[in-house]
């Protein structure tokens, strides 16, 4: 056998020869005595026993024998090597270091932000104790012409008694409710808003409120109310609240009975301040008492709390027919044709799957719990990259390290380890650093995201999920480096023959693709996201928001003293103009339907949008005239006899001339009860989605309605002075009354909300996708430029300016990303093309999107590089030729 084919046993013998003669002093245990410092030995002479042992652990533990009772000291000391190495090397290699730690901490910041959101959005309402067993009611039908099933969560008083009294082996509790709204709730001296709900009083057991004060019981009397903790503070301070009279809406009195712990803000009820009886609300408003029995009008909500032996399945098989078995006689026709049936909705499914499609849920926020789920790995696994490439790109100069101890009899596990035990290093310094960026940038994400989000590192379940985390994320970073850098033969390295270059550099330039891919297409989705709330919030809504507040006026106290109100308010000279309505401008409260008209398809099914108005509604909201007239004092027969239509009911109704058309409402048995003449037709109101088409919609004139007050603030006025000036003649009239208003624009930008925040938390991870990217790729290109240091100085004695040497050096990494692009534009297409599906008005992806993020991405790359190939290519030839 030649003698170059046999280094190990050279250098074995070459490190007996070098370390015999230190080590002649020392036998077995006292050698390890003086490595861990219990024998004292002078400075070099301990430094070179130390690098010895040191040399010796890694390559071989047990060339240095010891006793059993000193073994575990023997396999300490080399793990104790393992890092002591590699925070050396970390140290050593400053800018390496920076990038993978910054990296990674970046990533891992990001991922737990991202797992702490996707958490509060998993344990949504799950703070009830029953969350398995609470349903909503739910009624649904079958549109006769496209048989397909529609519903709401809107009932008929009868359902819910029916419920109880005739399924009762299922229900713990069914309870009727009115939807949460906005109280004035008032104490001797103090009015505050809040959130409530009036109820049946089986809800404070059903949704396991957690009382201070009182018990589930709180709410059987009439006259009783339930308030949270934050609610009884602000109504009473430190005083004892309990059995202190309050009064609602100046109508209605009551006393408390009970406190409860507020409830978290990542549930149904977060914003539920007070829960009031039912029966008060019954007895307080007649309207509501007419309909105990009135299957024609769905205006309540159901609640429902399931036996723990009943599934949901078995429920809804059982309920479906409760329409056809109790209905009256003269509703059957309505049965046959429209198929209606109730189903309870659970619990789990309220917030994630709060879409519908024929009569299931079918998605929602769940789809943005997939999306940042996968934007959080992925935005990970660019930072691992990082660690990858740069471990890899190092690769030569660990080479002839990994070469002599390969020699000396290191075996490939323990390479591995150790690199392994490197990886581990960086991955725990990185998280501490990112757990100090989740501290300092909580309160920023929580009003990014919406949400209250609590750092949970004092509870066990973080610390259970964060140790498997950074193991896997360890693992992840390290595994290739380590496989890698461990299979160098001794042999080529040794001999100078080692090339990186090539194929073996193939897998560093997939990561760098697969980083730029990932990278363009959040881009692309942020774009698309902003692009598409832009169209929306462009879009033509019909009427003019600006300067314009409504004032819901829920005191009794304001009947009769409309128009003293209406006067006062434009005899301030801060208004321009007033109006009530019996529905808001942002929103639908009111959908009927029954209506012929002239040339109306005898199978069509009828529904439209109703909304009750006073004189000058038109005027004072903005209502855009396309056809006809406004409502006139001078035409007696407009408060009888007329309506006005949008441009959705024409198109619905299919009228080509729809002034001067009657519109017929009939009854269940077809029999007409009046008939209205249009006189004019309005461009849509946009009072729902911005995102949907307007529904058709008729407008009334009732003189009574009442319900909403708009006001229209004269817009050479200071808001402030205005408001005051309004607050003013509120309290003179109808001193009762809390006067708390609504910017129309401001209500009609909380539509956007949703997609305004996923397009910001979007727009943020693409920033930190990118950046983190751009930090590997410029640790890639500084090694790059390191090992060509020699060839730059060649091709500058040879002539080369530095433009060229610019571009030898971007070259690569610029193919790089126009790969990524490539592969990037049509994934991205395809996903944010399917996401835009969802909604019916919605913007097209163009084309410049695509080229222009594509450019971005181009442009920061060469940005990131240059600074290295420019300072490269400026370099003296003279100090990289020197040791030639």
């Amino acid at each position: 056998m030649k003698l170059r084919d046999q280094p190990p046993r050279l250098f074995l013998r070459f490190f007996q020869w070098y370390c015999a003669p230190k080590l002649r002093d020392y036998i077995e245990g006292d050698l390890m005595e003086v490595y861990n410092g219990r024998i004292k030995e002078s400075g070099k002479r301990k430094a070179d026993i130390k690098f010895i042992i040191d040399v010796l652990l890694l390559c071989r533990p047990g060339i240095i024998k010891t006793s059993e009772k000193n073994n575990h000291v023997n396999q300490l000391g080399m793990f104790k090597s393992y890092y002591k190495i590699g925070w050396r090397r970390l140290i050593r290699n400053k800018g390496y270091s920076i990038i993978n730690i910054g990296g990674l901490a970046i990533g891992m910041t990001v991922a737990m932000f991202i797992s702490l959101w996707i958490y509060d959005e998993l344990s949504f309402n799950k703070y009830h104790r029953n969350y398995d067993d609470i349903a909503q009611v739910w009624r649904g039908g079958t549109d006769p012409v496209t048989s397909d099933i529609g519903g709401g969560f809107a009932l008929q008083y009868p359902v819910v008694p029916t419920l109880k009294n005739d399924y009762p082996q299922f229900f713990k509790h069914v309870l009727i409710s009115w939807f949460p709204s906005d109280y004035t709730v008032s104490t001797d001296d103090k009015k505050f808003s809040f959130k409530g709900q009036f109820i049946e009083g089986g809800a404070l057991e059903m949704l396991s409120l957690k009382m201070l004060r009182g018990n589930y019981k709180s709410l059987n009397d009439q006259r009783s109310i339930v308030l949270s903790k934050s609610m009884a503070e602000a109504l009473f301070g430190t005083e004892d609240p309990m059995n202190k009279n309050l009064r609602i809406d100046s109508r209605m009195d009551v006393q408390v009975s009970g406190i409860y712990d507020d409830i978290p803000r990542n549930n149904r009820f977060g914003e539920v301040k007070f829960f009031a009886p039912w029966a008060l609300f019954a007895a307080s408003n007649q309207w509501v008492k007419n309909s105990e029995g009135d299957w024609d009008n769905s205006s309540f909500n159901g609640y429902a709390q399931l036996q723990s032996n009943v599934s949901v399945d078995e429920v809804n098989a059982a309920i479906k027919d409760l329409y056809n078995k109790n209905v009256p006689a003269h509703f059957f026709t309505t049965i046959e044709k429209y198929k209606p049936f109730v189903q309870l909705i659970p619990m789990s499914t309220w917030h994630l799957y709060s879409e519908f499609q024929n009569g299931k849920p079918v998605g929602g926020r769940i789809m943005f719990v997939w999306l940042f789920g996968v934007v959080g790995i992925f935005v990970l696994l660019l930072a691992c990259i990082n660690f990858i490439n740069l471990s890899t790109a190092r690769s030569e100069k660990l080479a002839k390290e990994v070469g002599i101890r390969k020699a000396v009899g290191s075996a490939k596990a323990q390479l591995i380890s150790q690199f392994l035990s490197e990886s581990f290093m960086v991955v725990l310094v990185s998280f501490g650093f990112s757990v100090l960026l989740l501290t300092l940038l909580q309160t920023w994400f929580n009003e990014l995201s919406g949400k209250d989000i609590a750092l949970p590192f004092g509870h066990p379940y973080f610390w259970a999920i964060a140790i498997p985390f950074l193991a896997i994320t360890g693992f992840l970073a390290g595994v290739y480096p380590a496989l890698f850098l461990s299979s160098f033969q001794p042999v080529r390295v040794l001999k100078g023959v080692l090339r990186l270059e090539g194929f073996a550099s193939l897998p560093r330039k997939v990561l760098v693709v697969v980083q730029f891919t990932v990278s363009v297409i959040l881009i692309i989705g942020t774009v698309v996201v902003y692009q598409q709330v832009q169209f929306a919030r462009n879009r033509p809504i019909g009427y003019d928001r600006n300067s314009l507040i409504t004032v819901e006026l829920n005191d009794p106290n304001h009947k009769g003293k409309e128009h003293v109100l209406r006067t006062e308010l434009l005899n301030t000279g801060v208004v321009s103009g007033t109006a009530f309505s019996s529905s808001p401008l942002t929103a639908v409260w009111n959908a009927t339907s029954g209506y012929e008209w002239p040339g109306k398809d005898p199978e069509m099914d009828t529904e439209f949008v109703i909304c009750n108005v006073t004189l000058d509604y038109g005027k004072t909201v903005g209502l855009q005239f396309v056809a006809g007239r406004d409502f006139s004092t001078d035409i007696g027969s407009d408060s009888t006899e007329s309506i006005i239509i949008n441009e959705a009911a024409v198109k619905y109704m299919g009228l080509k001339n729809p002034v001067g058309q009657l519109l017929t409402d009939v009854d269940e048995f077809g029999k007409p009860k009046w008939s209205k003449q249009i006189i004019g037709v309005v461009k849509d109101m946009v009072m729902e989605s911005p995102f949907e088409p307007a529904r058709q919609t008729i407008y009334y004139f009732n003189k009574n309605a009442s319900r909403l007050l708009h006001i229209k603030i004269n817009p050479r006025e200071s808001p402030a002075v205005a408001l005051s000036k309004i607050k003013a003649v509120f309290d003179k009239i109808v001193p009762s009354d809390l006067f708390e208003y609504k910017f129309v624009d401001q209500e009609y930008a909380l539509k956007f909300s949703q997609e305004e925040r996923v397009g910001k938390l979007s727009g943020v991870f693409s920033i930190l996708a990118i950046f983190i990217s751009c930090l590997g790729l410029f640790g890639l290109s500084s090694f790059v430029a390191e090992q060509r240091t020699k060839e730059i100085g060649i091709r500058k004695v040879m002539g080369a300016s530095v433009s060229r040497l610019w571009q030898m050096l971007s070259k690569d990494f610029v193919v790089l990303v126009i790969i990524s692009c490539f592969i990037a534009v049509p994934i991205s297409y395809y996903l944010m093309n399917s996401w835009l599906q969802k909604y019916e008005y919605r913007t097209e992806i163009s084309l410049w999107i695509l080229l222009l993020t594509c450019i971005v991405a181009i442009f920061i790359t060469l940005l990131t590089v240059s600074y290295q190939a420019i300072k490269a290519a400026m370099m003296n030839p003279v100090n990289s030729l020197r040791s030639e």
